[in-house]
């Protein structure tokens, strides 16, 4: 290999390393936002919804791209990005709405929202109708991948967006998306096999795997290493390079390990992964 290729290869890596550190900050300070939201705010504020399979999710940030809020509630509106009950989607983004109006002081007038890519186009303007029978203008609509990398800014690798319903990988070269592809499996897969394995029903074994998962992480490590042979596949079986975890349903101890032991690729984590997305719906 050339000098002047491993001199690109390194300003590579450190473009990701300084934008993940940036996100990794961004992500700490949003955290205690929904307990505390930033009242001394700077500018207009600018609104995100997620519309997930397991909860919905409010986020806000400020002119200068600072978190100010984030909420959510837990509904089984949507099912890997189809919105599957309406009235319940449309009840859920108005109380969050309400109740962001009510800690903030000032009305929600427009939000953006997201889809999983590879969703059909019927279904992305239903997303985009839930959020206008909200009461709430629908300001833009974007693939949840897109919306992770809005907040990440890698230059090269891969996000990986693991949901509820599926697992959405984009690999990026240059800062560009070259390639945008979604396969289904996620976390309710996960939940579906601790169910299997305790005799339990899926509400009960989405909590364990959210408040106990370190105990039953060899239960689900075959479900893991199905969620990493999915991202190898949508890699077409090629190392992208850095491969960054985004999304809640691998809030699960040890699960970077495991992708990592199984892809042998680099694999990059976040605290509080599950706001990547909906924050970055919001920086769209």
């Amino acid at each position: 290999m050339s000098n002047s290729v491993t001199a690109a290869d390194r300003r590579q890596v450190e473009g990701t390393t300084a934008s993940s550190h940036a996100a990794e900050q961004f992500l700490q300070r949003a955290a205690p936002r929904r307990a505390a939201p930033l009242l001394d705010y700077e500018g207009d504020l600018r609104f995100g919804i997620d519309l997930g399979t397991a909860t919905i999710v409010i986020t806000a940030i400020d002119a200068c791209g600072e978190p100010v809020y984030w909420d959510h509630v837990r509904a089984h509106a949507v099912r890997d990005g189809v919105v599957v009950d309406f009235a319940l989607a449309v009840s859920a983004v108005r109380q969050l709405v309400e109740r962001a109006q009510n800690a903030l002081g000032r009305p929600v007038t427009d939000a953006a929202t997201a889809f999983p890519p590879g969703v059909p186009e019927s279904d992305c303007r239903a997303c985009r109708y839930v959020i206008e029978q909200s009461g709430v203008e629908c300001r833009g609509l974007v693939d949840e991948v897109s919306a992770a990398q809005a907040l990440l800014q890698i230059d090269h690798g891969a996000i990986i967006d693991v949901g509820g319903g599926s697992t959405g990988v984009g690999v990026f070269r240059d800062g560009r998306l070259i390639s945008l592809t979604d396969r289904p499996g996620g976390g309710h897969h996960l939940d579906l096999i601790l169910a299997g394995a305790l005799g339990i029903d899926i509400e009960r074994a989405e909590e364990l795997k959210r408040t106990d998962g370190g105990t039953h992480v060899r239960t689900l490590s075959p479900g893991v290493e199905r969620i990493a042979e999915s991202i190898r596949t949508q890699c077409g079986a090629q190392n992208p390079g850095v491969v960054h975890l985004a999304g809640g349903a691998l809030r699960l101890p040890g699960a970077a390990e495991i992708i990592h032991s199984y892809l042998k690729w680099t694999v990059r984590t976040y605290p509080h992964a599950e706001l990547i997305t909906p924050f970055g719906i919001a920086v769209s």
